[in-house]
């Protein structure tokens, strides 16, 4: 259902979702800055009307950093498809590229049209990425397949993983704050 509420100032129009299995109160903020609130079926929406008054300052900040990221790629089935190929090439290149620093083997390279991650690693050393990594700026595509290539040596986010990151993308740490200006 659709509702709206002022939050200092501001009209902001949310979809109220009543869930049966719900045991508490979520807002969750889509790109674009869409918002979501779902509500246990005992919750009075007055409740959600103050928790969303309460949290004020969270959702506007969220509305406004999903309202300002770039959108890469259509985000359409068609889109993933015509894409796809080219998106394995280049990150094929990558991978090759960063062998030499790295010297790791890794399994399958899957290229996949993801909603909420850039690439993934796993146990099996197989390599996951999003076919928007090949549309991402150079240095950035850089960071997500390194990043994903050093998880074949440590499965977790370490120091010595953010160390293995360093040899090869030494402003990893200004590469991922960038890659959040991106929706996937």
């Amino acid at each position: 259902m659709e509702k709206e509420i002022i939050l200092n100032g501001q009209k902001i129009a949310y979809c109220l979702i009543t869930n049966p299995r719900a045991r508490n109160l979520r807002i969750t903020i889509k790109p674009g800055g869409v918002v979501f609130a779902t509500k246990p079926r005992f919750l009075a929406d007055r409740d959600v009307e103050k928790f969303l008054r309460d949290k004020s300052g969270w959702v506007l900040k969220k509305i406004s950093q999903l309202k300002n990221r770039r959108q890469i790629g259509a985000g359409t089935r068609a889109d993933y498809e015509r894409n796809a190929e080219t998106a394995r090439k280049v990150i094929l290149e990558k991978l090759s590229k960063f062998r030499t620093v790295y010297a790791v083997d890794f399994g399958r390279v899957a290229i996949r049209d993801t909603k909420t991650r850039w690439g993934s690693c796993s146990r099996k050393g197989n390599l996951n990425f999003n076919y928007r990594v090949a549309f991402l700026p150079e240095r950035l595509a850089d960071y997500v397949v390194v990043h994903e290539m050093c998880h074949l040596r440590e499965l977790n986010h370490s120091a010595r993983f953010w160390d293995l990151v360093a040899v090869a993308v030494p402003d990893y740490r200004a590469a991922r704050r960038e890659l959040k200006n991106y929706l996937l």
